[in-house]
């Protein structure tokens, strides 16, 4: 099987109705409006084509609909084998409008995250789709907090190319404790078990979010409903790599991670699926 095939068996996984809603927030995580939605994935031709409606309820007026069909994807997607998956801007630049989507599936439920940049490079807009199949009773799990992401988390990590060339699979440590009740410490090591990389950095708590200003570009990790985090950098400036990350609590100690990164020269690299496990305190 080709990668290209292989990708297009992977976007697959998202065939369904999926009921939720489209969230609008501020840069700061405020809500702005919640927009019922119903999207339809189905599969036609033997699945050679996809049919997409995107249906958007909104409060007292008539549901608004739009859809697409397509029989192959954007070089600007990727998709896992659990279909995880994440679409958006291949190229970052000054006085342009950029962002992405992520997605990631588990069970009956897909968590959704879009990040939008203005012509100032300054995030804008973003939007957390929160959804579950139809006919689905599986609960929406609580808002995210810092304490639930204090501790040890042991991972594996598997990276995707633009190229598609094939995957590299490697470990994951993470580990982020409280210096006081303002500042959270975070060391994240990856890689080789005999040469890992490690990144160590430390951010301001405050009301639903976690800032990191140490770096040569502020990120903030915005703590949403349903489990989600919001990972991005609140500008983005010529010359500094960055990432797009959503992250999505799934039990008290077991988490994924898609990370969609871009060099310094604003150019899509990879797209990253972390799935953790929080190693318990013996």
């Amino acid at each position: 099987m080709t990668e290209i095939t292989s990708q297009w068996q992977n976007i697959l996984q998202n065939l369904g109705e999926w009921q939720g809603s489209f969230t609008q927030l501020t840069p700061q995580g405020e809500i702005i409006k919640d927009t019922p939605t119903v999207v339809s994935l189905e599969g036609l031709n033997n699945n050679q084509t996809i049919r997409q409606m995107v249906r958007r309820c909104p409060p007292n007026e008539p549901p608004q609909d739009k859809v697409f069909e397509y029989s192959s994807l954007s070089r600007s997607v990727l998709c896992f084998e659990n279909g995880a998956f994440s679409q958006g801007s291949m190229q970052w630049g000054p006085f342009t409008e950029f962002g992405a989507e992520l997605g990631l599936i588990e069970g009956d439920r897909r968590l959704r995250l879009v990040q939008l940049y203005n012509r100032e490079s300054e995030c804008d807009r973003i939007t957390l789709i929160r959804e579950q199949k139809a006919n689905s009773n599986t609960s929406e799990r609580p808002h995210l907090t810092v304490d639930q992401l204090l501790g040890t988390w042991e991972g594996t990590a598997t990276t995707l190319s633009p190229d598609l060339s094939p995957s590299r699979t490697y470990t994951t440590h993470l580990h982020i404790e409280k210096i006081n009740s303002d500042t959270i410490e975070q060391k994240l090591s990856f890689g080789s078990p005999k040469a890992p990389q490690t990144i160590t950095s430390t951010a301001q708590i405050q009301p639903q979010k976690l800032l990191f200003t140490e770096g040569s570009l502020p990120v903030q990790i915005l703590l949403l409903p349903d489990g989600a985090s919001c990972n991005c950098p609140l500008q983005i400036r010529p010359g500094n790599p960055f990432v797009l990350e959503l992250g999505w609590l799934l039990e008290a100690n077991r988490r994924q991670r898609l990370v969609r990164t871009y060099n310094a020269k604003g150019q899509w690299t990879s797209l990253t699926l972390v799935c953790e496990q929080k190693q318990v305190k013996g």
